[in-house]
């Protein structure tokens, strides 16, 4: 029996050595790719730049998109006599200021 428990006693102390030694590899092969952070952040700044001029005016193309269906909804409104059309036509209408507000402030907050 002792000489079974100094087998498992062994084991666990080779699995030990190998885990340890796994870590330590790992962290030296890591260490070799460590790179200058701030040339990736300026990489990544530059490319979302890019993308800035194509989605403010993807934004725009939204809102006017919205603001049609918007106006075909309130005519329809209007034309059936709802009593709720100055509503309707009232949250449409800010919805698409509200979109193209805030493309603008997004587009003078980051200079682009």
């Amino acid at each position: 029996m002792k000489k079974y428990d100094w087998n498992i006693e062994r084991m666990s102390r080779q699995k030990k050595v190998i885990g340890v030694s796994i870590v330590v590899l790992l962290v030296f092969s890591y260490q070799g790719y460590g790179q200058d952070g701030l040339a990736g952040i300026n990489e990544a700044n530059q490319k979302v730049r890019s993308y800035f001029d194509a989605g403010t005016q993807l934004m725009y193309a939204v809102g006017a998109l919205l603001g049609l269906i918007g106006a075909v909804k309130v005519y329809q409104k209007w034309n059936a006599g709802d009593p709720d059309t100055g509503k309707v036509a009232a949250a449409w209408f800010g919805s698409c200021v509200f979109l193209v507000v805030v493309t603008t402030v997004i587009k003078s907050f980051f200079g682009v």
